[in-house]
């Protein structure tokens, strides 16, 4: 290990220091960033205590588990990784809760013609929510995880920023954390580098330390959206309808509106493209179409938020609507528990049921859920 990397990882120990002897759960998924999180806890003196959830039945999917994230093999990959750094570990049932939370909003999203983003609400409702609630039932008073998403408290309390590494932040999928919950989550690996987490891992001997990452859906490891739709029963999402432009004239059919999400551009098959999908209609089955110039937003309405903290008055607050794009200078009016959003500048569309995330430089100030763009 490179002496940056031993120094990074001392400062990351040293500013944990303080909470020695603390109790605290580690959220072990099996892949090298929890693998390392946890070991930063053991090594700065905390009370750990290891836990993975077990969010789906693995033996239903045609696929091999390992690397697809939660599977057998990643809770084995966990307990190998907790007993070899000396902490107890818990392998805990959260299938009803990520069912009831998780799969059958993404199921309802898709049929109805939302395009729904389930790490959003697994984080939200299941390693926030439910993994919050073992903890007090462990007297526990934290949880950490291996997001990379920075954590800074000062005399004004919590505050959280986006992960050192551009290419790894997560703040994103966690802008819809309640500062309540915030509080009592830790995030050791947030300043680290993804290629230092890996080093970290090879200095400690883990058994993780070389592992693939999944780029899937957990639930659907395979990666085929539409297969695993249908066999969960999505039937009102396969009904056929039309494809028209903003002006209603028909273009071509769709074989169900589950095939296509807001923002679409390959796979229409239209004559006199290139076309975006910009709407997605559940009750007539109609998806709804532009040409590029045609497809960008300039407002959008956010409902389910949660704040962290609020921005303060003069603050240049910026904005994402989609994963991928750079946060873009915004106006917001909050109205009680609904908050509008004006970009400055036009942008690519989004969808209803992505997350809308709001920030003030580099800190994650929280976020919620898109319920309509135009």
């Amino acid at each position: 290990m490179s002496n940056s990397v031993a120094e990074l990882s001392q400062k990351i120990i040293a500013d944990l220091a303080p909470l020695k002897g603390v109790r605290v759960i580690a959220a072990m998924s099996g892949g090298v960033d929890s693998s390392v999180m946890a070991v930063l806890l053991k090594e700065a003196g905390l009370d750990v205590v290891g836990v993975f959830l077990n969010v789906w039945d693995y033996a239903r999917e045609d696929v091999a588990g390992h690397g697809s994230c939660c599977s057998l093999e990643d809770s084995y990959d966990a307990r190998r990784v907790a007993d070899h750094i000396g902490i107890p570990f818990y392998a805990m049932d959260m299938r009803e809760e990520f069912r009831r939370d998780v799969i059958n909003p993404f199921i309802q999203d898709y049929e109805t013609g939302r395009t729904p983003n389930p790490c959003e609400r697994c984080n939200r409702f299941v390693k926030f929510g439910a993994l919050l609630d073992a903890a007090d039932k462990l007297d526990a008073q934290y949880v950490a995880t291996g997001h990379y998403v920075q954590r800074r408290d000062d005399a004004d309390g919590i505050h959280m920023f986006k992960g050192s590494d551009n290419k790894k932040d997560q703040s994103y999928f966690l802008a819809t954390t309640s500062r309540k919950q915030a509080e009592r989550i830790l995030f050791p690996v947030g300043n680290l580098e993804k290629d230092d987490t890996r080093e970290l891992a090879r200095f400690y001997e883990l058994s993780t330390a070389e592992k693939h990452e999944s780029q899937d859906i957990c639930f659907i490891p395979a990666g085929d959206r539409i297969e695993f739709l249908k066999r969960e029963g999505a039937t009102a999402g396969f009904r056929a309808g039309d494809i028209v432009d903003l002006d209603g004239n028909y273009l071509g059919k769709h074989e169900g509106i589950a095939h296509y999400t807001l923002g679409q551009r390959k796979g229409l098959g239209l004559p006199n493209g290139p076309w975006h999908v910009v709407a997605l209609d559940g009750v007539v089955s109609r998806v709804v179409v532009a040409h590029p110039e045609d497809a960008f937003i300039s407002e959008v309405d956010v409902l389910e938020l949660g704040w962290i903290r609020l921005p303060a008055e003069g603050e240049v607050v910026t904005a994402k609507v989609r994963y991928q794009m750079q946060p873009a200078v915004c106006r917001i009016t909050i109205d009680g528990e609904s908050l509008h959003l004006f970009f400055e500048k036009p942008q690519k569309p989004t969808a209803p049921g992505q997350v809308a995330a709001f920030y003030v430089g580099d800190e994650l100030l929280g976020g919620g859920i898109v319920h309509s763009a135009s």
